[in-house]
């Protein structure tokens, strides 16, 4: 954690400079603009409060949100009365930023580092969104020229699973589309209920969990977008749709498959359009919510609303990736099984380093370092033998969902209500003897 807090002014900085001379906004100026202007987004800073929210008491979270919301709408207010559009989020900007400095200056001991540590990961939550935007950017000034028709051959071989989605989708309604529009954009809603879950007895104990959703979010929004600028794709209803401006192969999505090309190119592409398909990340990232709701941080079972939710979530993301042509079937696979390997990387820290883990993470490297190489270079392959391509594609998925499985959930105990209140009230016990001893020890004899 120190080390990502201490990292961030000088990515923030580095991102700032390399805006400079392009069309688009740093993370500074986004980050300005949370404080004194217009937040580019009303949800994102609301979830890195309520993130920083879990570090303190009750008392103190109800004054933080009604300080917050206060500003919000004397914001907004002024807004409104001066023409602009409705928008909120500073209020929840400043009262995070407020929220540290008061820890650091006003607290101490364990409340000043619980404080300390959930702000933290509120601001990096926030600080991640504004990387992420600029990373976007970044995207489409280095690669010019885009791999779609690569990967739509690829995708031949799990049936173009993006034009059927985009079937259904248009056969099921406004409504639905609405339901599935909103679940796609406030993954970080959902990503909050569980994180929020996940560190409720933080204050309470004093210790934090080992592992929890937070931290595999942060390192796939760290790793993932770095395979954009390696293998650049749009997605369907771009290069192959009506959006792509004049610049896609054919007004294919999703009424038509467009034929096979034995003799693929990369194909140029507009200045403004991310490329920001492989792997899909909100398929990572909306798989590692549901893993993370099977289990509380104890291992004891989750309850059941926290899994419903996690399963619709995931299935609502998918659907809403391909059924509005944001991605290609591949791209979810891909997505898939970054999320696998990194969750690898992070779960059970306790365990340690283990042959377990270390075959697993390679395993899972391999696959997906696989996977692209096929995608690019056997694309034409997996579009004239689809079934056998297809077979492999998803049997290799499954290899790695079944070793996730095998290695982090089968045999392991489902610890009873009664055996996690024990130890959380043994773990607090321990800690408030430590600090006994502590003080006697730093106490003058008598």
């Amino acid at each position: 954690m120190v080390a990502a807090v201490a990292a961030v002014p000088v990515l923030l900085i580095a991102l700032q400079l390399g805006s400079i001379g392009h069309d688009f906004e740093g993370p500074l100026g986004s980050l300005w603009h949370d404080y004194v202007g217009t937040p580019k987004s009303m949800s994102v800073p609301w979830a890195g409060l309520v993130l920083a929210l879990v570090g303190i008491s009750q008392r103190r979270r109800m004054i933080a949100v009604g300080i917050a919301a206060g500003i919000d709408a004397v914001w907004a207010s002024i807004r409104l009365l001066s023409g602009a559009s409705f928008a909120i989020g500073n209020g929840p900007t400043i009262v995070l930023t407020g929220l540290a400095l008061v820890a650091v200056f006003r607290w101490r001991g364990v409340e000043r580092r619980n404080a300390l540590h959930a702000a933290a990961l509120g601001a990096l939550l926030v600080l991640a969104t504004k990387v992420g935007d600029v990373w976007l950017h970044i995207t489409v000034v280095s690669r010019p020229q885009v791999y779609d028709v690569y990967v739509a051959l690829a995708d031949h071989a799990l049936g173009d699973p993006s034009w059927v989605m985009g079937r259904v989708v248009d056969a099921l309604g406004p409504a639905v589309y609405a339901v599935l529009h909103w679940v796609y954009i406030e993954l970080p809603v959902a990503a909050i209920v569980v994180a929020v879950w996940q560190l409720r007895r933080v204050v309470s104990t004093g210790l934090w969990p080992t592992h929890y959703l937070v931290r595999t979010f942060l390192v796939l929004g760290l790793l993932g977008p770095v395979i954009y600028v390696i293998f650049p794709v749009v997605g369907p209803m771009f290069a192959f749709g009506a959006d792509g401006h004049g610049l896609q192969v054919g007004n294919f999505w999703p009424g038509a498959i467009p034929p096979v090309d034995r003799n693929p190119a990369t194909m140029p592409f507009d200045a403004y359009t991310p490329r920001n398909c492989m792997p899909s990340m909100h398929t990572a990232w909306a798989l590692s919510v549901f893993v993370h709701t099977r289990r509380d941080t104890d291992g004891s079972r989750a309850p059941l609303w926290l899994r419903c939710l996690g399963a619709f979530w995931l299935l609502a993301t998918l659907t809403a990736t391909l059924g509005f042509g944001y991605h290609y079937g591949v791209d979810l696979v891909a997505g898939a099984v970054l999320c696998l390997t990194v969750e690898s990387v992070l779960r059970d820290p306790e365990r340690g380093w283990g042959w377990f883990r270390v075959r697993l993470v390679l395993f899972g490297a391999a696959i997906l370092g696989a996977l692209l190489l096929a995608f690019r270079y056997l694309a034409v392959s997996m579009a004239e033998y689809p079934v056998l391509a297809g077979t492999v594609v998803l049997a290799l998925l499954a290899a790695m969902a079944a070793a996730f499985h095998a290695t982090w959930f089968a045999g392991v105990p489902v610890s009873a209500p009664e055996e996690r209140i024990r130890s959380d009230h043994d773990a607090a016990q321990r800690l408030s003897s430590s600090s006994r001893i502590s003080l006697t020890r730093s106490s003058p004899s008598r």
